[in-house]
């Protein structure tokens, strides 16, 4: 008989230990140590659908919100999270080497200048209609652009180039 994962938040306690790994403490008293937290939908529904992960790799907690967790333990989660989830927000796009792929942009992102190599048009993304893009670069980084109306008047030509 499989277990289910506990879905439960009463008594939940989420700690870093002296390595920087979180540690799980379940209402019932069962604890995990090293969890990783993993999303369900990471673009669609990044604050929905989020699983604890054991050292095993089986899953010690299933959160249905991240609104459902105490403060302290959201912005455990959200750190970790963060580190591995790097995906630059590109705020301008300063060059690209040619309007074929592949090609070379020069980009602008909340991470500081960067480039990136656009191996295929295929690698933009459209997430919600066509303004909101995720690109993947040849190195395999991903970028997101939230809302390309929003990008400067240089940038959207360069980019519609490829749309």
């Amino acid at each position: 008989m499989i277990e289910a994962p506990q879905s439960n938040l009463n008594g939940m306690q989420l700690v870093r230990n002296a390595h920087g790994r979180l540690v799980l403490t379940l209402g019932n008293g069962l604890v995990y140590e090293a969890v990783v937290p993993v999303r369900a939908f990471p673009i669609a529904a990044p604050a929905e659908g989020l699983s604890l992960i054991a050292a095993d790799g089986k899953e010690a907690l299933w959160v249905a919100r991240m609104a459902d967790l105490q403060p302290e333990h959201r912005q455990l989660i959200e750190q970790d999270l963060a580190v591995r989830e790097f995906v630059p927000t590109i705020e301008r796009i300063l060059k690209v080497s040619s309007f074929s792929t592949p090609s070379t942009w020069e980009l602008q992102t909340d991470r500081g200048l960067t480039q990136m190599v656009l191996k295929a048009e295929e690698d933009i993304r459209k997430l919600a209609g066509r303004t909101r893009l995720q690109i993947t670069g040849q190195d395999g980084v991903q970028y997101r652009i939230p809302d390309s109306t929003r990008l400067d008047r240089h940038s959207r030509k360069l980019l519609e180039r490829f749309l």
